[in-house]
C-alpha cells in the first residue's frame, strides 16, 4: 500500500491516478493490507509439504503452493465480500470495505474472484493428476464458505475445511499418495481454524446477532471459551499423533510445546471476551502455526 502511495506522487495525470486507484481498491478488496489470512493458510500447507517430503519439498511444488495460498486466500476475500455485500455496510468492522463502501462494484468483485481462481487452477495443472482432481473440491469449499453463515451455525468449521483442503493437496502433490497422516493434517487444520475463527467471531457476536447471521460464537454461547479450549486440546493431541506417525523427534515437540504455550496465552486473551483481545488472540495464531512449522523444519534439517 505504501508503494501505491509513492507511485501516485510520480504522475499527476487523471488517467494514471484512476488506474492506481483501481489497483488500490482491488488490493484492499483482497486484504493485502491484512495478510494474517495468508499466514494462517500457509502454515498447514507447509506442514503438509515438509512431512510429505520428509524434509525440503520439491522447489516447483513449494513455489506453486505458496503462490496458490496467496491466490486462493485473495479469491476467498473477494467472494466473501460479494456474499456479504448486503451485510457489511451495517457492521462497524466491515463497513469501509471497498464493496460495502461502494468503491468497487459487485461485478468487479466477481471478476477479481474469477481471475484469481483461474490463475490458481492453472498453477495446479503443473501438479500430478491426483492433486488436480482434489483441486475441484478445494474450489467448491472456497466458493461456498462465505454463504455458510446464512444456513448453519458452524461456518467456522466450513472455513476450516476450505483452509484445510490445501494440506492434503500439498501432501499429494509432493508424495503422490494419500496416507492416514494426510487426514491427520487436514483434521488439525479444521480444528485449528474452528478455534481461531471462533475467537474472531466472538468479537463480531453483537453485530452478527443484530443482522441475523450465524457463527460458532453464537452457537456456543457462554460455553465459547471452554469449547475453544477443548478444540485447542484436540488440536495439540492431533499434532502429537502426527509427530508419532511421522517419526518426528525432539525439535518437533519443542516447537509444539511453544505452540501449546501460545494456545494457553490465547485463552488468557479471550477470558473476558473483550473484542480487541479476541482479535489479538486470533492474530496470535500466526505464531502458533510458525512454531509448529519451525519444529518440523529444524527436526528434518537436523
Amino acid at each position: 500500500m505504501l508503494l501505491l502511495n509513492k507511485l501516485k506522487t510520480l504522475n499527476s495525470s487523471p488517467k494514471y491516478q484512476r488506474l492506481l486507484d483501481r489497483i488500490e481498491q482491488y488490493a484492499l478488496l483482497i486484504r493485502l493490507d491484512r495478510p494474517i489470512g495468508i499466514y494462517l493458510l500457509l502454515w498447514p500447507t507447509l506442514w503438509a509439504l515438509w512431512i510429505a517430503a520428509e524434509g525440503m519439498p520439491d522447489i516447483l511444488i513449494l513455489c506453486v503452493f505458496m503462490a496458490g495460498v496467496f491466490l486462493m486466500r485473495s479469491a476467498g476475500c473477494a467472494i466473501n465480500d460479494f456474499a456479504d455485500r448486503d451485510i457489511d455496510p451495517f457492521v462497524e468492522r466491515t463497513k469501509d470495505r471497498p464493496l460495502a463502501a461502494g468503491r468497487v462494484t459487485a461485478k468487479e468483485t466477481l471478476i477479481v474472484f474469477a481471475v484469481l481462481s483461474i490463475t490458481a487452477f492453472a498453477l495446479v495443472l503443473l501438479m500430478n493428476s491426483l492433486t488436480i482432481y482434489m483441486s475441484f473440491v478445494g474450489i467448491i469449499l472456497a466458493a461456498s464458505y462465505p454463504f455458510a453463515k446464512r444456513f448453519h451455525y458452524m461456518p467456522q468449521v466450513h472455513l476450516g475445511a476450505a483452509f484445510g483442503w490445501a494440506a492434503p493437496m500439498a501432501f499429494t502433490a509432493q508424495a503422490n499418495e494419500i496416507t492416514p497422516v494426510t487426514w491427520l493434517i487436514f483434521m488439525a487444520t479444521v480444528l485449528w481454524a474452528t478455534a481461531y475463527d471462533t475467537m474472531y467471531a466472538m468479537a463480531d457476536r453483537d453485530d452478527d446477532l443484530k443482522i441475523g447471521v450465524k457463527s460458532t460464537a453464537i452457537l456456543f454461547g457462554e460455553a465459547d471459551k471452554l469449547i475453544v479450549g477443548l478444540l485447542q486440546a484436540l488440536l495439540i493431541f492431533d499434532l502429537i499423533l502426527i509427530g508419532s506417525s511421522s517419526n518426528l523427534g525432539l525439535y518437533y515437540y519443542l516447537g509444539l510445546s511453544a505452540a501449546t504455550g501460545l494456545a494457553v496465552y490465547q485463552q488468557y486473551l479471550i477470558k473476558d471476551r473483550d473484542k480487541q483481545k479476541c482479535i489479538k488472540a486470533f492474530v496470535n495464531n500466526n505464531w502458533f502455526g510458525f512454531c509448529v512449522f519451525m519444529g518440523l523444519f529444524v527436526d528434518y534439517w537436523v
